[in-house]
């Protein structure tokens, strides 16, 4: 009788309708996931564009999130519907306890569709600056840049930030709509130098080092003048002089890419200098000079 009753219970058990749309579920998801990473393995490993590749993993997984969302609520329909109010009552409880979750996700909407930023673009987000390389539902993922590195170089550090910062501090955006930043040197030299052979020297310099990015970002900055409401600014190197007690101090202005602002002043500087040095008769920079005087001969 004991077995009977056992085997009883088993067949119950496993003819019950809950056990049987549970254990559908599982099957189907499971075959989604296969198919999917089948895909992965067929397709998505072949495309050679790593941006590309990305967002195609990216879509693929999203893809498979939602139909498995779909199943479970088409298999449990009629089950929903008689949970309604639970899940009302319930709803506002889980909701206030999982805000910070629930911003996440509706700042994880607004980055994907509303242009904040995307995977490569260099973005100042929570305090944190460096390039952005994986947008998660709840989190964005940056390697940062600068902290204890000078310049604009990776210092290895990966960085998870909210996405719910969005909606609570400035996002920086160095890439979006215009890839290049404008950058500055100040060269001093003194003030008895003949002032139109450095500003000859400089233009030269610049047009030779960032020629090339002033041609790319003229064409770049027509497109943000005829998308926002902004003044056409110069793109070109701009070279200014300022007289100072006992200097004169010449700004070099120009356009870079934001991924190359410390190597292009790193040949900007070698440029100057070894130009200088070469002038006939060289060009001094100047130095600000400190007199101390021997209080003891006196």
């Amino acid at each position: 009788m004991i077995f009977d009753y056992s085997l009883d219970s088993a067949k119950n058990w496993l003819f019950d309708p809950l056990v049987g749309k549970i254990v559908s579920i599982f099957l189907v998801i499971v075959l989604v996931f296969v198919i999917l990473n089948a895909i992965k393995r067929k397709f998505i490993i072949k495309i050679t564009d790593t941006s590309k590749r990305y967002k195609a993993r990216k879509a693929l997984n999203f893809t498979g999130y939602f139909l498995s969302s779909m199943i479970i609520i088409a298999i449990f329909s009629d089950q929903f519907a008689k949970l309604t109010v639970f899940f009302g009552v319930a709803g506002a409880g889980i909701a206030f306890a999982m805000q910070e979750i629930i911003t996440s996700i509706a700042g994880w909407f607004a980055i994907s569709f509303s242009g904040f930023f995307r995977t490569g673009d260099r973005v100042q987000l929570g305090g944190i600056k460096g390039d952005v390389i994986d947008i998660g539902v709840l989190r964005t993922t940056v390697m940062e840049c600068g902290a204890w590195v000078n310049g604009d170089l990776y210092n290895g550090r990966i960085v998870r930030i909210a996405n719910s910062f969005v909606f609570k501090e400035p996002v920086y955006n160095y890439s979006a709509d215009f890839e290049f930043l404008w950058d500055e040197m100040i060269i001093p030299v003194r003030p008895e130098t003949n002032i139109e052979q450095v500003l000859k020297i400089l233009t030269k310099i610049s047009e030779e080092v960032v020629g090339e990015y002033a041609l790319r970002a003229t064409t770049s900055w027509k497109h943000i003048v005829s998308k926002y409401d902004i003044e056409d600014a110069q793109v070109t190197p701009l070279i200014t002089a300022s007289l100072l007690m006992d200097r004169i101090n010449f700004t070099v202005r120009y356009v870079v890419d934001f991924k190359h602002r410390r190597i292009t002043q790193h040949n900007l500087t070698v440029q100057i200098v070894k130009r200088f040095a070469e002038h006939d008769p060289p060009i001094s920079l100047a130095a600000t000079i400190i007199e101390v005087e021997d209080i003891r001969k006196k």
